[in-house]
């Protein structure tokens, strides 16, 4: 009797075994699922910077940053909060207000074997560094016949932002983008500000790497720290038919507005961030022209000079033949930057006008679809 209690009882639990395998499989995925959820939650874009910079120094010693109120104070938007704790003074160099000097001793340290991250606490105040960044940073691989490199990422602030004023306000990309011998790249994204940082930082060139100080508390999924982007190639953020927008930072958002009420009208723009402001990504440019043989350019640059005007000329150069339209450039106002919110406005673009071109150019009502 007892010998047969026990058989029925050793039973039951090899009967429950595949039950209960089946109930911590449960628990375990829902676990699994909350922490990828975890993983995946939204963070804003100075965060996803300062995830990279965190990253990267954690995996190369080489890796440092320096620039105005880096370390303690954690930078001026606080891409660098906490990292001086992390890894120490010596690696997160508070500097003097002195932009040509640590641009100087940035250029010297990636000479000498380091991968310097130079902050400028604005943008515009790296002017001051200019001869450093052209004279050095640019040509010091060439000048010396291939002896040196200088792995440097330039990175700050920049962009029109919110009554900072002129000076605050400046649009560097039409200064530096003649500048032989550097990259430009232009963020818009938390993901891509991130894989493009690292990517950027892992680079054997010299980048400067721009920041839209509007884009800062944009909120969005960054990727692991294994995702690293292609700093050369552009970004088709959505397919269409009826004009190619070319844009790239902040404009990016104005460009999507403008979008949301020409899909209501019927239209079928396509859209890319240019992503890399030098050297373009003329494959991806080339590919969008050929299938909608209208263009329209985007940009918060300067229209006289700008990235704009840049391009504007090799796609007339390159895929004149290619066009049904002229190139329209939608630039802003070659002014400084005015404190006034109505005049700030009036010298950037605005979606309205990104409408009003599609209407120019793809005409008054949308195109009839097959």
């Amino acid at each position: 009797m007892l010998a047969s209690r026990n058989m029925r009882a050793s039973g039951a639990r090899v009967a429950a075994a595949p039950a209960q395998r089946a109930i911590l499989a449960a628990r375990s995925g829902r676990r699994a699922s909350v922490a990828a959820k975890a993983q995946k939650k939204e963070i804003m874009m100075w965060e996803a910077l300062r995830e990279a910079i965190d990253e990267e120094m954690e995996r190369d010693p080489t890796v440092c940053v320096m620039g105005e109120d880096v370390g303690h104070y954690g930078g001026s938007y606080k891409c660098t909060l906490g990292l001086y704790k992390k890894y120490g003074d010596m690696r997160v160099l508070d500097t003097p207000i002195c932009e040509n000097g640590f641009m100087g001793m940035g250029v010297g340290a990636a000479m000498t074997g380091l991968r310097p991250i130079v902050e400028g606490m604005n943008m515009g105040f790296l002017l001051l560094a200019f001869n450093q960044i052209s004279n050095n940073c640019g040509m010091l691989h060439y000048t010396s016949g291939g002896q040196f490199k200088t792995p440097l990422v330039i990175r700050g602030p920049g962009g029109v932002g919110r009554q900072l004023g002129a000076e605050h306000s400046q649009r560097l990309e039409s200064y530096f983008q003649s500048i032989p011998g550097v990259q430009l790249v232009a963020c818009s994204t938390v993901r891509n500000s991130k894989a493009l940082l690292k990517a950027a930082i892992r680079s054997d060139n010299p980048i400067i790497f721009f920041e839209h100080v509007l884009l800062y508390n944009v909120k969005g999924e960054a990727g692991d720290k294994d995702e690293v982007a292609c700093l050369e190639r552009a970004e088709v953020v959505r397919e269409g038919t009826d004009v190619s927008i070319f844009t790239y930072s902040r404009m990016r958002y104005v460009v999507m507005q403008a979008v949301s009420e020409l899909v209501k009208q019927g239209y079928n723009p396509e859209v890319v961030d240019l992503i890399s402001l030098k050297p373009f990504d003329m494959e991806t440019i080339a590919k969008s022209v050929k299938k909608t043989r209208k263009v329209i350019i985007v940009e918060e640059c300067m229209k006289t000079g700008g990235i704009g005007a840049s391009l504007s000329a090799v796609i007339h150069e390159s895929l004149f033949n290619e066009l049904d339209h002229e190139v329209v450039r939608l630039s802003s106002q070659d002014v400084p930057t005015a404190y006034a919110y109505e005049l700030e406005a009036a010298t950037i673009v605005q979606s309205s006008q990104v409408v009003d071109a599609v209407h120019k150019i793809v005409g008054a009502t949308a195109p009839v679809r097959a």
